[in-house]
Parts: structure tokens; C-alpha cells; sequence
């Protein structure tokens, strides 16, 4: 009695070794994997290994700025594609319409990325895109997102057809990274930026592990999206408060020539309160002099 039950548990464990090698030869190579999507905003303002400039020429802002808006294309081999074209550009719209309403921007212009192609990387490049579109200064978004694959125990039931639609046996794991910066081609500086992340996991059979995966990689782009345009908005009420104090790094002007330090944002302001003021007094009765 006592053999027999030893050479049954024998036999399972072999049996079960056997399962676990023929598992690992059905999902190899991609029992463990990882696929990464991203641009890089360092790699496209310094080209060919470039560095910054030691020191930048003062920016000069005319009031009202027109701005440009754009996606920074993928680098080559980074990949899997992390954005398809209709997505970049719900979320560029989101963000022109988060910051079209600011009282100092007259436009926002979204500029598809193959203005920004390896033709035209770089600020010289930039320069090009600035006179193309009349823009004063170009707002760049870039990303980062890496996705890992791993089969755990459940995924020798993909061995059976039922398993590979039932078990969840494959889980992803999706972090991401969106980042916002604004550039002044002209004097080669970044006046402003900001970011935002998202990191999610899930579990799914071998037949919807494709569908669900780009799900999550696109829910994931749209939260970090989310995070990005309350971050960039903190970030530029600093700016504005920082320009009318004086303290902002910036040459401050409306297009009619007047410059300005601390406070110039409210220029335009004041000319159309001037304006209205002049028209009252106008309006008013001689009598009442």
C-alpha cells in the first residue's frame, strides 16, 4: 500500500515537472516582457549629443502670445506605438481648451508632429514651425510609457483552448509619463513646464490580453493627461504671478511696442479700461461740468 502511494506521488510530480516545462516552452520567449513607448524632449531640442547653451538670451513675450501646441513624434525603435494619431489629438484639444480662455494668449494653434520630423529637430527646426505658423512661442509634449507582460501560475491552463479564453493568467502592469514644456525657439529657452504620471495594473485571458492591454495604455495616457493639465495650470498662475511681480525671467511687451516689467500683463487691461473710461466721459451731459 505504502509503494503504491509512493509511486503515484512519483508519477504526479513528474507528471506536474513535465506541465510546468511544456509551459514554459509554450510561452517562451514571452512569459516575462516588456515593450516601451516615448519621446524624448532632450533628444530633440539637442540633437546628435548637443548640449544646452551656457546662457540663454532673455526672453521677450508680446502680449497678447500666439502659441503652438504639438506632440513630439516617437523616437525610432522605441517600440510599441504609445499614441495613435485620433488620441494625440483629443489631448492636445483638451489642453487648447483647458488654457485657450487665459486673457494673455490670443491663439492656440495645434501643430502635427510631422512639422517636427528629423528635418526639423531642434530650435532651428522650431524656428521653421514658428514662421510657418506665426507663433510666438511652442508648447512640446512628450511621453514616456513602459508596459510589462507576465504569465503567472495560470497560465498553463492556456494549454487547453477553454483556458486561453477563461483563465487570467497574463497580468500588465502600465506606467506613464506625459510632459509639457513651453519653448521659446528664439532665445533657446524653456519658459515653463510641467508634468503628470499614472501607473495601473490588470489581469486578463490569453485571447484579450491585446485588447485590454491598449485599454489600459490609453486609460492610463488619459490620466497622466489629467494630471498634467492641473499641474500646467498651477504652474502658470505661478508664472503670471512671478511676471507681475518682476521675479519671472522674462522681457514682458504688447504688441503695440510698450515693454514692461512686473505687472505687464495687465497692459492690454488697462488700455481698454482707459478706453472706456474716455467713451463715458464723452456720453457725459456739458451740464454736469
Amino acid at each position: 500500500m505504502k509503494i503504491g502511494t509512493v509511486l503515484l506521488a512519483l508519477t504526479l510530480a513528474a507528471a506536474l515537472t513535465g506541465c510546468q516545462a511544456l509551459t514554459s516552452a509554450f510561452c517562451a520567449p514571452h512569459c516575462r516582457s516588456e515593450s516601451h513607448a516615448s519621446s524624448s524632449l532632450v533628444d530633440f531640442l539637442y540633437p546628435n549629443g548637443g548640449a544646452p547653451p551656457g546662457e540663454n538670451t532673455l526672453p521677450e513675450l508680446k502680449l497678447p502670445v500666439r502659441v503652438g501646441l504639438a506632440f513630439l513624434p516617437s523616437r525610432t525603435g522605441a517600440g510599441t506605438v504609445g499614441l495613435e494619431a485620433a488620441h494625440r489629438e483629443e489631448f492636445l484639444e483638451r489642453i487648447r481648451q483647458r488654457f485657450i480662455d487665459r486673457k494673455f494668449v490670443s491663439q492656440i494653434v495645434i501643430v502635427p508632429d510631422y512639422y517636427l520630423s528629423d528635418a526639423r529637430r531642434g530650435f532651428e527646426g522650431l524656428k521653421g514651425v514658428q514662421r510657418l505658423y506665426n507663433i510666438d512661442i511652442i508648447a512640446l509634449v512628450s511621453y514616456d510609457q513602459v508596459t510589462y507582460r507576465d504569465d503567472n501560475a495560470w497560465s498553463m491552463g492556456y494549454l487547453t483552448i477553454v483556458g486561453a479564453y477563461v483563465l487570467k493568467g497574463t497580468r500588465h502592469d502600465v506606467t506613464s509619463l506625459i510632459d509639457l514644456a513651453v519653448v521659446d525657439p528664439v532665445s533657446r529657452s524653456i519658459l515653463l513646464r510641467a508634468g503628470g504620471t499614472d501607473a495601473r495594473h490588470g489581469t486578463t485571458s490569453l485571447v484579450e490580453e491585446s485588447r485590454e492591454s491598449r485599454q489600459s495604455r490609453e486609460a492610463s495616457f488619459g490620466k497622466a493627461t489629467d494630471a498634467l493639465i492641473e499641474n500646467f495650470d498651477v504652474a502658470l498662475t505661478r508664472f503670471e504671478s512671478d511676471v507681475r511681480e518682476g521675479k519671472a525671467n522674462v522681457h514682458v511687451s504688447n504688441r503695440s511696442g510698450h515693454a514692461g516689467g512686473g505687472g505687464s500683463l495687465d497692459i492690454l487691461w488697462l488700455v481698454l479700461l482707459a478706453s472706456v473710461l474716455a467713451g463715458s466721459r464723452v456720453r457725459r451731459d456739458p451740464g454736469e461740468y
